[in-house]
Formats: structure tokens, C-alpha cells, sequence
């Protein structure tokens, strides 16, 4: 089972035209409920997690998680392999997650880039013109995240600030910085461009950064 079970870690942690990973599809279209439990174990915390940007609760969110997974049950044999296993996974969860919240009247919208800043839009004020970051979040970037993971009261915090973020930077979000999605895919999975998804992750960011400032400075 420890075997299997780091096998499976590894194949979804790994690149998508890894041989574990087309170990793991073999198994799990040929019907390996073990393979599946274990997946399951793997990403279903996860999917709760990116679930909860899109609905209002935590049942709508277990609903929507139980309706994804009988998406890729019914999926797996058509899938390509054009992405990972996981990035799949999630798509197929945003979609559901996204059709849910607009059924519950909570829409998410990625197109968040009018905000004015002194006159300026938002990518006038924050890039340069080759795209770079102007003023790059610099408490972010300098502190090491293993240190600040070490600190449970700081998880914490983190996670109440994530919770309070609008729906859009709050998927960036968890997908970049908890999920360790890489940005192409982040893209793929919320169907959204390089540059939104950079000024979606730096306002999330900004904003678990200065809730992080306020939780040191009372300590």
C-alpha cells in the first residue's frame, strides 16, 4: 500500500509523459479501485479547496467534488494525456465548480483588470513594458516560505486571508501557492491569460502579505 501509494504521489507530481504516470492510467482504466481510492486520498482535499472559490459552502463544495470525480470516471477513456493527470482533474472541476456557482448566483469573474491606481490601470501601475513586476511583492519574495510554513500560527493567518480573498485571486492563488500548480497550467485550468493570471496571483499575494504584517506586528 506505502508503495503504491508513493508511486501515485510521484506520478502526479511528476511530468505528464512520465512512465509512472502512464503507469497509474493503465491502472486506473483498467479498473484498479485501489489506484482510485488512492487517488482520491491524493487530490481530494485539494479539489475541496479550489472547489470552495467558485461555491458558497462547504456542502456545495463536497457536491461538486463527488460530481468531478464521476467525470473522470466516465473521462478516463477518452483522455488524452495533452495535459497531467492532475491538471485535468482540476479543469474538470473548475467547470463544474463554475457551472454550480453560477446556478447559486456566485459568478466568478477573471476579468478584473480596470482597477486605477493614481490614474494609472492596474498593469500601468504594477508592470513594466517588457512585463516585469514595477514594485514586486517584496516580503513575499524574501521571506522563506519553508520558515513561514514552520509556523503554525502563520498558516494560519494565511489561510483566513486566502478565505476573505475575491473568488478569482483566491483560485490563483491556491492553485500557484497551495496546490503548486505551475502558471501555464494555472492558466489552462481557469481558462484565463499569462497576464491576468500574474495580476490575479500578485493581488492575492499582496493581500495574504499585508494580513501577515498586521498578524507579526500584534505578536
Amino acid at each position: 500500500m506505502a508503495r503504491q501509494a508513493s508511486v501515485l504521489g510521484t506520478a502526479l507530481s511528476s511530468d505528464h509523459n512520465s512512465s509512472a504516470e502512464a503507469l497509474l492510467l493503465d491502472r486506473l482504466r483498467a479498473g484498479d479501485e485501489l489506484a482510485f481510492a488512492e487517488l482520491v486520498k491524493q487530490l481530494q482535499g485539494s479539489l475541496l479547496r479550489l472547489a470552495r472559490t467558485f461555491v458558497s459552502d462547504a456542502g456545495a463544495a463536497e457536491e461538486v467534488v463527488q460530481d468531478t470525480w464521476m467525470g473522470v470516471v466516465k473521462g478516463l477513456p477518452a483522455f488524452e494525456g495533452r495535459s497531467s493527470l492532475k491538471t485535468w482533474i482540476f479543469r474538470i472541476l473548475v467547470n463544474r465548480a463554475r457551472t454550480r456557482g453560477a446556478r447559486d448566483g456566485r459568478m466568478v469573474n477573471f476579468s478584473m483588470l480596470e482597477d486605477r491606481e493614481g490614474g494609472e490601470s492596474f498593469l500601468e501601475a504594477r508592470f513594466s513594458k517588457d512585463g516585469r513586476w514595477a514594485h514586486p511583492p517584496s516580503m513575499w519574495e524574501e521571506q522563506d516560505p519553508e520558515d513561514i510554513l514552520l509556523r503554525r500560527e502563520l498558516v494560519t493567518v494565511m489561510r483566513e486571508a486566502i478565505a476573505m480573498l475575491p473568488p478569482a485571486q483566491r483560485a490563483v492563488v491556491t492553485l500557484r501557492d497551495m496546490e503548486g500548480v505551475d502558471p501555464t497550467e494555472v492558466c489552462n485550468i481557469l481558462a484565463i491569460s499569462e497576464t491576468n493570471q500574474r495580476v490575479l496571483l500578485h493581488r492575492a499575494r499582496t493581500q495574504v502579505r499585508r494580513a501577515l504584517e498586521v498578524h507579526m506586528k500584534k505578536a
